[in-house]
């Protein structure tokens, strides 16, 4: 571990594996300062959370070696805004689960969440100041550009609600009230960070940098969803719909350009297998606390007797077997598929592993935590949980007075017709 880090290897660390970097410049002068720089990555509490977050999550493990100060944001407003994605009345109860999964999986990858700060949106969204200022950019944007902005990221519908177009500009005001350099997020945010980037200096606010991961595509080659339960894998999935799941995935022999699994090991595995040798041979930067307390497997993605320099390693087993292959980065092995020199049921069987392996300590924290257990019960309520029918309220007869109701005024007119 390095007490410090020139300039360039702490922007290396910041921006490797990146998809795009907006206002890289502004980071280099920060880090030439000699300041650390601060940042935010921010989640709205809706859908229960895939093993897409492995992209973003592992990522901040390299912002913590590159000495960078970050908050995580659970967004519970831009949750509710974004076209009742979730009903207020859940959007607590989903953001103390989204808090729950974070902060294990965090554990589970070796990050310390000690150096990490949690913010709820709505500790500060509600303040006189932040909607002041809201109104202020409303007072600026245009429908087009608000719009625009969240076209990629707030459900698209026929007739949008104006929540929808708040979001872009909630996400904006996030940069100045967490007080951060950068935004980092997915590529899929980009509209609303180029957004930001033309509307905070119009409020007198610094123009923020803004770094952009990839999108890992669903199992079945599109968009991985919360609300497509084939696209994606929960974090709280059992070993059985895991294999499942990547059975039915969509992997075409030597199909490079449509294949969620391929994308998902370039993603996730091989960056996790790559920090964890880093950790083995004390390579994390200015993080002196990477790996204490982890929970789970720790070992990387690699035989125990592969060549030096190896970050994958795909087995091959049942009827056909073979040698196992080794890989120093991903290019290698998606040239070896494109090639078909690796087997589609293979590469199924290794992702599957690297995947049970990764799930296993979030599966047993979740089992071992009645709190987290009440609490997923209440975020995601059984839609399908039959309630008991509402008691009848049962009518108790009271008889009327003597000489009144209806056998009365009965007995009376019997009693008038009969007289002479």
């Amino acid at each position: 571990m390095a007490s410090t880090l020139d300039v360039e290897t702490q922007y290396n660390l910041i921006t490797r594996r990146l998809q795009e970097v907006l206002g890289g410049d502004l980071i280099k002068a920060i880090l030439t300062e000699g300041r650390s720089p601060k940042a935010y990555w921010g989640t709205a509490p809706t859908g229960r959370p895939h093993i897409g977050y492995f992209v973003p999550l592992t990522k901040i493990a390299d912002f913590l070696r590159a000495g960078v100060e970050v908050k995580i944001l659970l967004a519970d407003v831009h949750a509710f805004l974004d076209n009742l994605k979730a009903p207020l009345e859940l959007v607590a109860h989903r953001t103390k689960y989204y808090e729950f999964v974070l902060r294990t999986v965090f554990t589970s990858l070796g990050i310390p969440t000690s150096k990490l700060i949690f913010v709820q949106g709505s500790d500060y969204q509600l303040t006189r100041e932040y909607n002041l200022d809201n109104y202020r950019l409303c007072a600026s944007v245009t429908e087009h550009d608000a719009k625009k902005a969240g076209a990629e990221v707030v459900k698209q519908v026929e007739s949008p609600l104006i929540s929808g177009l708040l979001y872009p500009g909630l996400q904006a005001l996030d940069e100045q009230y967490l007080g951060v350099d950068f935004q980092f997020g997915g590529v899929d945010q980009r509209k609303i960070f180029t957004f930001a980037e033309l509307y905070l200096p119009r409020l007198g606010y610094a123009k923020r940098a803004h770094l952009m991961n990839p999108m890992v595509p669903g199992l079945m080659g599109g968009k991985m969803s919360s609300s497509d339960p084939d696209s994606k894998i929960d974090f709280l999935d059992s070993p059985e719909a895991v294999k499942r799941k990547i059975k039915k995935a969509f992997c075409e022999e030597g199909n490079i350009t449509e294949n969620g699994l391929l994308a998902f090991t370039k993603a996730v595995l091989v960056p996790i297998s790559q920090l964890r040798i880093e950790r083995r041979k004390g390579e994390t930067g200015l993080d002196s606390e990477e790996g204490q307390g982890a929970i789970g497997d720790q070992n990387p993605f690699v035989d125990d007797d592969a060549p030096e320099g190896t970050v994958f390693t795909i087995r091959r087993e049942g009827k056909f077997g073979g040698l196992p292959s080794h890989y120093k980065d991903y290019q290698e092995l998606e040239d070896d598929f494109l090639a078909k020199k690796v087997h589609p049921g293979d590469l199924k069987t290794t992702v599957n592993k690297g995947i049970d392996s990764l799930l296993a300590p979030i599966r047993k924290a979740f089992a071992d935590s009645p709190e987290w257990q009440q609490i997923e019960k209440l975020a995601y309520p059984d839609p399908n949980a039959k309630t008991e029918p509402k008691k009848k309220k049962e009518k108790v007869y009271h008889p009327p007075p003597p000489g009144k109701g209806k056998n009365a005024q009965v007995a009376k007119a019997s009693a008038e017709s009969s007289e002479p």
